[in-house]
Protein backbone atom coordinates (compact mmCIF):
# COMPACT_ATOMS: atom_id res chain seq x y z
CA UNK A 1 0.00 0.00 0.00
CA UNK A 2 1.10 3.37 -0.85
CA UNK A 3 2.00 6.21 1.46
CA UNK A 4 -0.48 9.15 1.34
CA UNK A 5 1.65 12.12 0.11
CA UNK A 6 4.22 14.16 2.11
CA UNK A 7 2.38 17.26 3.51
CA UNK A 8 4.08 20.95 2.56
CA UNK A 9 7.55 21.54 4.05
CA UNK A 10 7.05 24.28 6.77
CA UNK A 11 10.45 26.58 6.20
CA UNK A 12 11.29 29.37 8.44
CA UNK A 13 13.89 31.58 9.61
CA UNK A 14 15.36 33.15 13.14
CA UNK A 15 18.31 34.56 14.47
CA UNK A 16 18.23 31.23 17.55
CA UNK A 17 17.23 27.99 17.00
CA UNK A 18 16.36 26.12 20.40
CA UNK A 19 15.87 22.55 20.16
CA UNK A 20 13.83 21.16 23.43
CA UNK A 21 11.20 22.51 25.48
CA UNK A 22 11.98 22.11 29.09
CA UNK A 23 13.34 24.11 32.10
CA UNK A 24 16.94 24.50 29.78
CA UNK A 25 15.20 25.23 26.64
CA UNK A 26 12.69 27.83 27.53
CA UNK A 27 15.23 29.73 29.51
CA UNK A 28 17.60 29.68 26.32
CA UNK A 29 14.59 30.87 24.38
CA UNK A 30 13.36 33.60 27.19
CA UNK A 31 17.20 34.49 27.23
CA UNK A 32 17.92 34.78 24.36
CA UNK A 33 14.54 36.97 23.36
CA UNK A 34 15.82 39.48 25.99
CA UNK A 35 18.79 40.17 23.87
CA UNK A 36 16.08 41.29 20.91
CA UNK A 37 16.75 38.57 18.65
CA UNK A 38 14.15 36.42 17.04
CA UNK A 39 14.28 33.00 18.46
CA UNK A 40 12.48 29.55 17.20
CA UNK A 41 11.44 27.07 19.92
CA UNK A 42 11.10 23.16 18.68
CA UNK A 43 9.93 20.63 21.11
CA UNK A 44 9.48 16.84 20.56
CA UNK A 45 6.00 17.40 22.58
CA UNK A 46 4.25 19.72 23.92
CA UNK A 47 6.27 22.63 25.45
CA UNK A 48 5.58 23.02 28.89
CA UNK A 49 4.34 19.19 29.40
CA UNK A 50 6.92 17.20 28.64
CA UNK A 51 10.28 15.97 29.52
CA UNK A 52 11.46 14.89 32.92
CA UNK A 53 10.41 18.22 34.68
CA UNK A 54 7.10 18.93 33.90
CA UNK A 55 5.14 15.79 35.66
CA UNK A 56 6.73 16.12 39.04
CA UNK A 57 8.31 18.31 41.75
CA UNK A 58 12.15 19.28 41.90
CA UNK A 59 14.10 20.48 44.15
CA UNK A 60 16.40 23.27 43.74
CA UNK A 61 20.11 24.05 44.64
CA UNK A 62 18.54 27.82 45.57
CA UNK A 63 21.48 28.84 48.41
CA UNK A 64 21.51 32.73 49.08
CA UNK A 65 24.19 34.37 48.61
CA UNK A 66 26.22 34.13 52.01
CA UNK A 67 29.67 32.78 52.25
CA UNK A 68 29.40 30.22 54.51
CA UNK A 69 25.98 28.74 53.31
CA UNK A 70 27.49 28.58 49.55
CA UNK A 71 30.61 27.11 50.93
CA UNK A 72 28.38 24.26 52.33
CA UNK A 73 26.60 23.99 49.55
CA UNK A 74 29.34 23.42 47.42
CA UNK A 75 31.05 21.11 49.12
CA UNK A 76 27.58 18.44 49.51
CA UNK A 77 28.67 16.46 46.81
CA UNK A 78 32.38 17.08 46.14
CA UNK A 79 33.78 14.21 47.43
CA UNK A 80 30.78 11.98 46.03
CA UNK A 81 31.23 13.49 42.67
CA UNK A 82 34.91 12.09 42.59
CA UNK A 83 36.12 15.86 43.02
CA UNK A 84 35.47 16.71 39.46
CA UNK A 85 33.01 19.88 39.81
CA UNK A 86 34.65 22.97 39.40
CA UNK A 87 34.22 26.01 41.99
CA UNK A 88 33.75 28.79 39.18
CA UNK A 89 31.17 26.76 37.74
CA UNK A 90 29.28 25.76 41.09
CA UNK A 91 29.90 29.79 42.11
CA UNK A 92 28.13 31.16 38.51
CA UNK A 93 25.39 28.19 38.68
CA UNK A 94 24.50 28.90 41.95
CA UNK A 95 24.34 32.48 41.24
CA UNK A 96 22.13 32.44 38.02
CA UNK A 97 20.14 30.44 39.94
CA UNK A 98 19.53 32.58 42.97
CA UNK A 99 18.37 35.46 40.14
CA UNK A 100 16.06 33.13 37.98
CA UNK A 101 14.50 31.88 41.09
CA UNK A 102 13.27 34.88 42.11
CA UNK A 103 12.65 36.02 39.06
CA UNK A 104 10.12 32.99 38.72
CA UNK A 105 8.72 34.88 41.78
CA UNK A 106 8.06 38.07 40.63
CA UNK A 107 6.80 36.13 37.44
CA UNK A 108 4.19 34.68 39.09
CA UNK A 109 5.53 31.58 40.33
CA UNK A 110 3.53 30.19 43.55
CA UNK A 111 6.03 29.56 46.08
CA UNK A 112 4.86 28.54 49.21
CA UNK A 113 5.76 30.77 52.50
CA UNK A 114 6.28 30.28 55.54
CA UNK A 115 5.06 31.79 59.16
CA UNK A 116 6.29 35.14 58.77
CA UNK A 117 5.69 35.15 55.25
CA UNK A 118 9.00 34.28 53.55
CA UNK A 119 8.85 32.03 50.47
CA UNK A 120 10.70 28.92 50.03
CA UNK A 121 12.14 29.26 46.52
CA UNK A 122 14.08 25.60 47.19
CA UNK A 123 11.91 23.84 45.48
CA UNK A 124 9.40 23.87 42.21
CA UNK A 125 6.35 22.11 41.00
CA UNK A 126 6.65 20.83 37.58
CA UNK A 127 3.36 21.25 36.34
CA UNK A 128 3.20 24.90 37.20
CA UNK A 129 6.76 26.14 36.70
CA UNK A 130 6.42 24.62 33.19
CA UNK A 131 3.12 26.25 32.58
CA UNK A 132 4.34 29.48 33.32
CA UNK A 133 7.63 29.29 31.74
CA UNK A 134 6.09 28.38 28.01
CA UNK A 135 3.60 31.64 28.84
CA UNK A 136 6.53 33.60 29.67
CA UNK A 137 8.37 32.19 26.49
CA UNK A 138 5.38 33.43 23.84
CA UNK A 139 5.06 36.47 25.73
CA UNK A 140 8.61 37.15 24.72
CA UNK A 141 7.74 36.83 21.34
CA UNK A 142 9.33 33.29 20.82
CA UNK A 143 7.81 31.46 18.27
CA UNK A 144 7.18 28.00 19.62
CA UNK A 145 6.80 24.74 17.20
CA UNK A 146 5.40 22.06 19.05
CA UNK A 147 5.02 18.27 18.83
CA UNK A 148 8.09 18.89 16.07
CA UNK A 149 11.08 16.68 17.05
CA UNK A 150 14.20 17.59 15.15
CA UNK A 151 15.67 14.97 13.04
CA UNK A 152 19.52 16.53 11.92
CA UNK A 153 21.13 20.03 12.46
CA UNK A 154 21.85 22.15 9.39
CA UNK A 155 25.34 23.43 8.86
CA UNK A 156 27.85 24.98 6.13
CA UNK A 157 31.41 25.60 6.30
CA UNK A 158 31.24 28.54 8.99
CA UNK A 159 29.12 26.14 11.13
CA UNK A 160 26.08 25.04 12.53
CA UNK A 161 22.96 27.14 11.29
CA UNK A 162 19.62 25.70 11.71
CA UNK A 163 18.21 22.14 11.91
CA UNK A 164 15.53 19.84 10.41
CA UNK A 165 12.23 17.80 11.35
CA UNK A 166 8.82 16.57 10.87
CA UNK A 167 5.72 18.09 12.66
CA UNK A 168 4.32 14.40 14.07
CA UNK A 169 1.04 15.88 14.40
CA UNK A 170 0.70 16.95 10.67
CA UNK A 171 3.08 14.88 9.30
CA UNK A 172 4.79 18.52 7.73
CA UNK A 173 8.19 18.39 7.30
CA UNK A 174 9.52 21.57 9.36
CA UNK A 175 13.20 23.43 8.54
CA UNK A 176 14.97 26.62 10.89
CA UNK A 177 17.38 28.37 9.02
CA UNK A 178 19.27 30.58 12.43
CA UNK A 179 22.18 32.12 13.09
CA UNK A 180 22.64 29.91 16.51
CA UNK A 181 21.17 26.79 17.51
CA UNK A 182 20.58 25.56 21.43
CA UNK A 183 20.44 22.04 22.10
CA UNK A 184 18.17 21.62 24.72
CA UNK A 185 16.70 18.00 24.39
CA UNK A 186 17.71 16.42 27.48
CA UNK A 187 19.31 13.02 28.70
CA UNK A 188 18.97 9.83 27.43
CA UNK A 189 16.91 6.87 29.77
CA UNK A 190 16.98 4.52 26.57
CA UNK A 191 12.91 4.32 26.77
CA UNK A 192 12.68 3.01 30.19
CA UNK A 193 9.70 4.16 31.28
CA UNK A 194 10.89 6.60 33.98
CA UNK A 195 7.82 9.32 34.19
CA UNK A 196 8.27 12.17 31.52
CA UNK A 197 11.62 10.72 30.13
CA UNK A 198 9.99 8.79 27.16
CA UNK A 199 11.42 11.69 25.49
CA UNK A 200 14.91 11.63 26.31
CA UNK A 201 17.03 9.36 24.07
CA UNK A 202 20.00 11.39 23.46
CA UNK A 203 18.67 13.07 20.20
CA UNK A 204 20.97 15.88 21.06
CA UNK A 205 24.29 14.00 21.85
CA UNK A 206 23.70 12.88 18.51
CA UNK A 207 23.03 15.84 16.68
CA UNK A 208 26.43 17.59 18.20
CA UNK A 209 28.60 14.27 17.51
CA UNK A 210 27.32 14.61 13.76
CA UNK A 211 28.39 18.45 13.45
CA UNK A 212 31.91 17.54 15.44
CA UNK A 213 31.42 18.60 19.31
CA UNK A 214 32.44 15.65 21.59
CA UNK A 215 31.02 14.51 25.32
CA UNK A 216 32.40 14.46 28.52
CA UNK A 217 31.85 12.44 31.12
CA UNK A 218 30.07 9.48 29.40
CA UNK A 219 31.11 6.91 32.39
CA UNK A 220 28.87 8.19 34.57
CA UNK A 221 26.05 7.45 33.11
CA UNK A 222 24.47 4.56 35.17
CA UNK A 223 22.00 6.19 37.03
CA UNK A 224 18.81 3.62 38.43
CA UNK A 225 16.48 5.12 40.09
CA UNK A 226 14.29 3.03 42.84
CA UNK A 227 10.51 3.06 42.25
CA UNK A 228 7.29 0.44 42.75
CA UNK A 229 7.53 -2.64 40.42
CA UNK A 230 3.93 -0.63 39.40
CA UNK A 231 5.08 2.29 39.09
CA UNK A 232 7.16 5.14 36.58
CA UNK A 233 7.42 7.41 39.34
CA UNK A 234 11.05 7.52 40.61
CA UNK A 235 11.41 10.04 42.99
CA UNK A 236 14.35 7.77 44.40
CA UNK A 237 14.78 10.87 47.26
CA UNK A 238 11.69 9.25 48.98
CA UNK A 239 13.45 6.65 49.48
CA UNK A 240 15.47 8.24 52.37
CA UNK A 241 12.54 7.33 54.72
CA UNK A 242 12.24 3.91 53.70
CA UNK A 243 13.50 0.80 54.92
CA UNK A 244 14.09 -2.31 52.70
CA UNK A 245 12.49 -6.29 53.73
CA UNK A 246 12.98 -9.37 51.99
CA UNK A 247 8.85 -11.10 51.38
CA UNK A 248 9.02 -13.02 55.01
CA UNK A 249 9.65 -9.33 56.31
CA UNK A 250 13.31 -9.80 57.14
CA UNK A 251 15.36 -6.75 56.80
CA UNK A 252 17.47 -6.13 53.74
CA UNK A 253 20.84 -4.99 55.21
CA UNK A 254 22.73 -2.13 53.76
CA UNK A 255 19.81 -1.25 51.33
CA UNK A 256 18.98 2.38 50.83
CA UNK A 257 18.78 5.16 48.46
CA UNK A 258 22.21 6.90 48.88
CA UNK A 259 25.04 4.49 49.00
CA UNK A 260 22.76 1.07 49.42
CA UNK A 261 20.88 0.60 45.65
CA UNK A 262 23.88 -1.68 45.06
CA UNK A 263 22.70 -4.22 47.16
CA UNK A 264 19.00 -3.68 45.75
CA UNK A 265 20.29 -4.51 42.69
CA UNK A 266 22.29 -7.55 43.87
CA UNK A 267 19.27 -9.41 45.11
CA UNK A 268 17.53 -8.47 42.26
CA UNK A 269 19.70 -10.31 40.11
CA UNK A 270 19.78 -13.16 42.48
CA UNK A 271 16.46 -13.19 42.02
CA UNK A 272 15.02 -12.03 45.80
CA UNK A 273 12.35 -9.28 45.22
CA UNK A 274 12.97 -6.47 47.90
CA UNK A 275 10.26 -4.98 49.11
CA UNK A 276 10.02 -1.32 50.77
CA UNK A 277 8.06 0.68 53.37
CA UNK A 278 8.33 4.32 53.91
CA UNK A 279 8.64 3.67 58.10
CA UNK A 280 10.89 6.21 58.78
CA UNK A 281 8.11 9.38 57.84
CA UNK A 282 6.40 10.46 61.27
CA UNK A 283 2.68 11.10 61.25
CA UNK A 284 3.93 14.77 61.17
CA UNK A 285 5.86 14.42 58.08
CA UNK A 286 3.09 12.10 56.06
CA UNK A 287 1.02 15.37 54.97
CA UNK A 288 3.90 17.25 53.94
CA UNK A 289 5.30 14.42 51.62
CA UNK A 290 2.11 14.14 50.00
CA UNK A 291 1.80 18.06 49.41
CA UNK A 292 5.32 17.92 47.99
CA UNK A 293 4.99 14.89 45.62
CA UNK A 294 1.23 14.14 44.59
CA UNK A 295 2.27 11.65 41.77
CA UNK A 296 4.24 9.31 43.64
CA UNK A 297 1.44 8.55 45.79
CA UNK A 298 -1.38 8.16 43.09
CA UNK A 299 -0.17 4.27 42.09
CA UNK A 300 -0.40 3.60 45.76
CA UNK A 301 -3.71 5.02 46.06
CA UNK A 302 -4.99 3.13 43.12
CA UNK A 303 -3.93 0.42 44.64
CA UNK A 304 -5.10 0.66 48.58
CA UNK A 305 -1.19 0.47 49.52
CA UNK A 306 -0.25 3.17 52.12
CA UNK A 307 3.14 3.11 51.53
CA UNK A 308 4.14 4.10 55.06
CA UNK A 309 2.63 1.23 56.87
CA UNK A 310 2.59 -1.35 53.96
CA UNK A 311 5.38 -3.30 52.24
CA UNK A 312 5.39 -2.51 48.28
CA UNK A 313 7.83 -4.20 45.79
CA UNK A 314 10.62 -2.21 44.19
CA UNK A 315 13.10 -2.35 40.93
CA UNK A 316 15.05 -0.24 39.94
CA UNK A 317 14.42 1.80 37.00
CA UNK A 318 17.20 3.25 34.59
CA UNK A 319 17.58 6.74 34.40
CA UNK A 320 20.52 7.03 32.32
CA UNK A 321 21.83 10.59 32.10
CA UNK A 322 19.15 11.80 33.15
CA UNK A 323 19.83 11.56 36.28
CA UNK A 324 23.74 10.57 35.36
CA UNK A 325 26.19 13.84 34.92
CA UNK A 326 27.56 13.08 31.34
CA UNK A 327 26.55 15.26 27.88
CA UNK A 328 27.99 17.21 25.55
CA UNK A 329 31.42 18.58 26.40
CA UNK A 330 30.94 22.58 27.53
CA UNK A 331 33.84 24.50 25.97
CA UNK A 332 33.04 27.98 27.15
CA UNK A 333 31.39 30.77 29.55
CA UNK A 334 28.35 30.21 27.20
CA UNK A 335 27.54 26.97 27.05
CA UNK A 336 29.43 26.60 23.58
CA UNK A 337 30.48 23.31 22.45
CA UNK A 338 33.60 24.45 20.50
CA UNK A 339 31.51 24.34 17.49
CA UNK A 340 30.56 27.76 15.67
CA UNK A 341 27.30 28.36 16.11
CA UNK A 342 26.11 25.42 18.22
CA UNK A 343 25.36 26.08 22.08
CA UNK A 344 24.16 22.95 25.27
CA UNK A 345 21.92 23.28 27.89
CA UNK A 346 20.50 21.36 30.33
CA UNK A 347 20.42 17.30 30.86
CA UNK A 348 21.59 17.56 27.09
CA UNK A 349 25.02 18.85 27.95
CA UNK A 350 27.94 17.75 30.76
CA UNK A 351 26.67 18.52 34.58
CA UNK A 352 29.89 17.13 35.81
CA UNK A 353 31.16 21.39 36.14
CA UNK A 354 28.85 21.20 39.34
CA UNK A 355 28.45 17.55 40.32
CA UNK A 356 31.02 15.55 39.24
CA UNK A 357 30.51 12.20 38.84
CA UNK A 358 27.70 11.64 41.49
CA UNK A 359 24.11 12.11 40.04
CA UNK A 360 23.12 15.60 38.99
CA UNK A 361 19.16 14.45 39.62
CA UNK A 362 16.79 17.05 41.24
CA UNK A 363 18.31 20.14 43.05
CA UNK A 364 21.40 20.17 41.05
CA UNK A 365 19.58 19.90 37.66
CA UNK A 366 17.41 21.60 38.03
CA UNK A 367 19.71 24.41 38.96
CA UNK A 368 22.14 23.73 35.73
CA UNK A 369 18.86 23.59 34.09
CA UNK A 370 17.92 27.46 34.29
CA UNK A 371 21.77 28.60 34.61
CA UNK A 372 22.91 26.53 31.62
CA UNK A 373 19.99 27.72 29.69
CA UNK A 374 20.41 31.40 30.30
CA UNK A 375 24.07 30.95 29.38
CA UNK A 376 23.44 29.39 26.26
CA UNK A 377 20.69 31.57 25.11
CA UNK A 378 23.04 35.14 26.09
CA UNK A 379 25.74 33.12 23.91
CA UNK A 380 23.69 31.84 21.11
CA UNK A 381 21.77 35.51 20.75
CA UNK A 382 25.29 37.17 20.74
CA UNK A 383 26.74 34.80 18.08
CA UNK A 384 23.93 35.29 15.96
CA UNK A 385 23.56 39.20 16.10
CA UNK A 386 27.23 39.33 15.52
CA UNK A 387 26.42 37.85 12.11
CA UNK A 388 24.82 40.62 10.56
CA UNK A 389 23.68 40.42 7.14
CA UNK A 390 26.16 37.30 6.56
CA UNK A 391 23.39 35.01 7.86
CA UNK A 392 21.16 35.76 4.93
CA UNK A 393 23.61 34.07 2.31
CA UNK A 394 24.09 30.45 3.72
CA UNK A 395 22.74 27.47 2.36
CA UNK A 396 23.55 25.02 5.07
CA UNK A 397 22.87 21.11 4.43
CA UNK A 398 21.74 18.25 6.43
CA UNK A 399 24.57 16.48 8.92
CA UNK A 400 22.50 13.53 9.98
CA UNK A 401 24.61 10.11 9.80
CA UNK A 402 21.99 8.06 7.86
CA UNK A 403 20.62 9.23 4.81
CA UNK A 404 16.95 10.96 5.43
CA UNK A 405 14.83 10.65 2.69
CA UNK A 406 11.58 11.98 1.46
CA UNK A 407 10.50 8.85 -0.55
CA UNK A 408 8.44 5.66 0.83
CA UNK A 409 11.47 3.45 2.78
CA UNK A 410 11.25 -0.26 2.77
CA UNK A 411 8.89 -2.09 4.22
CA UNK A 412 9.26 -3.38 7.96
CA UNK A 413 11.16 -0.41 8.72
CA UNK A 414 8.85 0.38 12.15
CA UNK A 415 9.19 -3.49 13.18
CA UNK A 416 13.44 -3.46 12.49
CA UNK A 417 13.65 -0.08 14.51
CA UNK A 418 11.55 -1.61 17.40
CA UNK A 419 14.35 -4.35 17.05
CA UNK A 420 17.22 -1.51 17.46
CA UNK A 421 15.31 -0.45 20.18
CA UNK A 422 14.98 -3.55 22.29
CA UNK A 423 18.55 -4.99 21.79
CA UNK A 424 20.00 -1.42 22.70
CA UNK A 425 18.01 -1.57 26.19
CA UNK A 426 19.20 -5.36 26.47
CA UNK A 427 22.72 -3.94 26.83
CA UNK A 428 22.27 -0.69 28.97
CA UNK A 429 19.16 -2.22 31.51
CA UNK A 430 20.91 -5.46 32.86
CA UNK A 431 22.72 -4.18 36.61
CA UNK A 432 25.57 -6.71 35.45
CA UNK A 433 26.44 -5.11 32.65
CA UNK A 434 25.84 -1.19 33.52
CA UNK A 435 25.87 -0.74 37.42
CA UNK A 436 28.34 -3.34 37.99
CA UNK A 437 31.21 -2.94 35.83
CA UNK A 438 33.83 -5.38 34.38
CA UNK A 439 36.07 -5.31 30.82
CA UNK A 440 35.17 -8.64 30.10
CA UNK A 441 31.07 -7.12 30.07
CA UNK A 442 31.62 -3.65 28.76
CA UNK A 443 33.97 -5.05 25.60
CA UNK A 444 31.17 -7.41 25.25
CA UNK A 445 28.73 -5.14 25.36
CA UNK A 446 30.48 -2.95 22.84
CA UNK A 447 30.72 -5.52 20.22
CA UNK A 448 27.32 -5.67 19.77
CA UNK A 449 26.54 -2.21 20.54
CA UNK A 450 28.84 -1.44 17.21
CA UNK A 451 27.34 -4.31 15.27
CA UNK A 452 23.75 -2.52 15.75
CA UNK A 453 24.92 1.27 14.78
CA UNK A 454 26.62 -0.64 11.43
CA UNK A 455 23.33 -2.27 10.54
CA UNK A 456 21.62 0.88 11.19
CA UNK A 457 24.13 3.47 9.99
CA UNK A 458 22.87 3.50 5.98
CA UNK A 459 19.62 2.48 6.19
CA UNK A 460 17.26 5.31 4.84
CA UNK A 461 15.58 7.27 7.33
CA UNK A 462 11.80 8.74 6.30
CA UNK A 463 11.30 12.29 7.08
CA UNK A 464 8.17 11.37 8.91
CA UNK A 465 7.06 10.44 12.43
CA UNK A 466 7.97 6.86 12.28
CA UNK A 467 11.70 8.07 11.04
CA UNK A 468 11.63 10.05 14.42
CA UNK A 469 11.61 6.57 16.03
CA UNK A 470 14.23 5.39 13.88
CA UNK A 471 16.61 8.54 14.68
CA UNK A 472 15.88 8.10 18.50
CA UNK A 473 17.11 4.13 18.49
CA UNK A 474 20.44 5.21 16.47
CA UNK A 475 21.18 7.88 19.30
CA UNK A 476 20.26 5.63 21.77
CA UNK A 477 22.81 3.17 20.21
CA UNK A 478 25.49 5.97 19.72
CA UNK A 479 24.63 6.83 23.36
CA UNK A 480 25.45 3.64 24.80
CA UNK A 481 28.75 3.29 22.69
CA UNK A 482 30.13 6.61 24.19
CA UNK A 483 28.48 5.51 27.90
CA UNK A 484 30.66 1.93 27.30
CA UNK A 485 34.09 3.62 25.65
CA UNK A 486 34.46 5.84 28.73
CA UNK A 487 33.80 2.93 31.09
CA UNK A 488 36.50 0.87 29.89
CA UNK A 489 39.02 3.80 29.92
CA UNK A 490 38.75 4.70 33.18
CA UNK A 491 39.75 1.53 35.10
CA UNK A 492 38.55 2.89 39.09
CA UNK A 493 35.33 3.25 41.03
CA UNK A 494 34.58 6.88 40.73
CA UNK A 495 31.52 8.75 41.40
CA UNK A 496 28.36 6.48 40.31
CA UNK A 497 30.73 4.99 38.12
CA UNK A 498 31.80 1.46 39.31
CA UNK A 499 33.76 -0.95 38.04
CA UNK A 500 33.91 -4.99 39.60
CA UNK A 501 37.79 -5.81 38.81
CA UNK A 502 38.99 -1.81 39.99
CA UNK A 503 37.09 -0.89 43.09
CA UNK A 504 39.21 1.47 44.55
CA UNK A 505 39.55 5.34 43.35
CA UNK A 506 43.00 5.67 41.31
CA UNK A 507 44.45 9.45 41.82
CA UNK A 508 45.98 9.58 38.89
CA UNK A 509 42.78 9.27 37.06
CA UNK A 510 41.46 12.48 38.96
CA UNK A 511 40.54 13.80 35.11
CA UNK A 512 37.50 13.95 32.68
CA UNK A 513 37.12 11.59 29.78
CA UNK A 514 35.79 13.14 26.72
CA UNK A 515 34.55 10.99 23.65
CA UNK A 516 33.38 11.56 20.54
CA UNK A 517 33.05 9.70 16.99
CA UNK A 518 30.60 7.94 15.30
CA UNK A 519 31.46 5.05 12.55
CA UNK A 520 35.34 4.86 15.25
CA UNK A 521 34.14 6.17 18.79
CA UNK A 522 37.54 7.89 20.74
CA UNK A 523 37.86 8.59 24.39
CA UNK A 524 40.70 10.94 25.31
CA UNK A 525 41.30 12.73 28.76
CA UNK A 526 41.32 16.60 29.95
CA UNK A 527 42.54 17.48 33.26
CA UNK A 528 40.60 19.01 35.75
CA UNK A 529 40.84 23.03 36.15
CA UNK A 530 43.10 23.09 38.96
CA UNK A 531 42.56 26.66 40.08
CA UNK A 532 38.60 25.42 40.20
CA UNK A 533 39.03 22.99 42.91
CA UNK A 534 37.86 23.01 46.43
CA UNK A 535 39.99 22.47 49.02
Amino acid sequence: MSQPALKEALKLTADVLVIGGGPAGTWAALTAAAKGVKVILADKGYCGSSGATAPSGTGVWYVKPEAELREAAKASRYAMGGKLAEQRWMDRVLDRTYENMNRLGVSGYPFPVDEEGNPYRRGLQGPEYMRLMRKLVKKAGVKILDHSPALELLADEHGVAGAAGVQTQSGAAWSVHAGAVVIATGGCAFLSKALGCNVLTGDGYLFAAEAGASLSGMEFSNAYAICPTFSSVTKTAYYSYASFYYEDGSVVEGAGSKKGRSVIARNLLAGRQVFAKLDGADETLQPLLRVAQTNFFLPFDRRGINPFKDLFPVTLRLEGTVRGTGGIRITDEQCGTGVPGLYAAGDAATRELICGGFTGGGSHNAAWAMSSGSFAGEGAAAYAAALGRHADHRTPVGLSSSPLVHQEVKAGAAARTAEYVEAVQAEVKPYDINLFRTEQGLTSSLERLDGLWKEQRSREIQRTPEGVKAREAEAMTATARWMYSSALARTETRGMHKREDFKGSDDSQHHRLISGGLDQVWVKTEEVAKESVLL
